[in-house]
């Protein structure tokens, strides 16, 4: 356990889960949906309308049932996903946010955020954080989630990217 926070102390939802929440728009085909989730070694995605407000989750469970009933080659993320999106707060026990989730049979919650009244996913906590917290043998093994997780600045991101278009296209023209 860490310093700040005695032994005896629950572990919270804050304290697992992800920060920065991969979305997809409600009108992206269901193949390219599929393909991104399996790149990104993603269960679930939370799908935006077209002003950024989120309207619901697509899950490999809604893309696998949506594949039983025939082809997916005209199909969008509105046409497969489920409608709303689940949420929990950031301050309960993991456990409370374990039991809630098998309550509302779905393998990821989300703490929504809003922002000049869009209303979006800022964070997620899924099966996969607390199996990876069930599994865990130290505290480094978890180092990576919740809001003590070491991030990026997005101008760091921002640079890098920048330079390597740089480099990209001064490569380009070296050719």
């Amino acid at each position: 356990m860490t310093a700040d926070k005695p032994v005896n102390m629950p572990t919270l939802v804050r304290d697992l889960m992800t920060v920065g929440v991969l979305t997809c728009p409600a009108d992206a085909p269901l193949i390219d949906i599929a393909r991104f989730m399996l790149e990104k070694n993603l269960d679930t995605l939370a799908v935006l309308d077209h002003e950024g407000h989120a309207v619901g989750v697509l899950s490999q469970d809604e893309l696998v049932r949506r594949y039983s009933q025939g082809s997916l080659d005209d199909l969008i993320a509105e046409d497969a996903m489920t409608e709303g999106v689940p949420q929990v707060p950031p301050d309960i026990p993991l456990t409370a946010a374990a039991a809630m989730m098998l309550d509302m049979g779905v393998r990821a919650v989300y703490l929504m955020h809003n922002s000049g009244g869009i209303i979006y996913p800022a964070a997620m906590i899924s099966y996969r954080h607390i199996l990876r917290h069930i599994t865990a043998q130290s505290e480094d093994d978890l180092r990576d989630l919740g809001i003590k997780a070491e991030r990026r600045s997005p101008i760091d991101v921002f640079i890098e990217k920048r330079d390597a278009a740089r480099r990209a296209a001064e490569s380009h023209h070296e050719e």
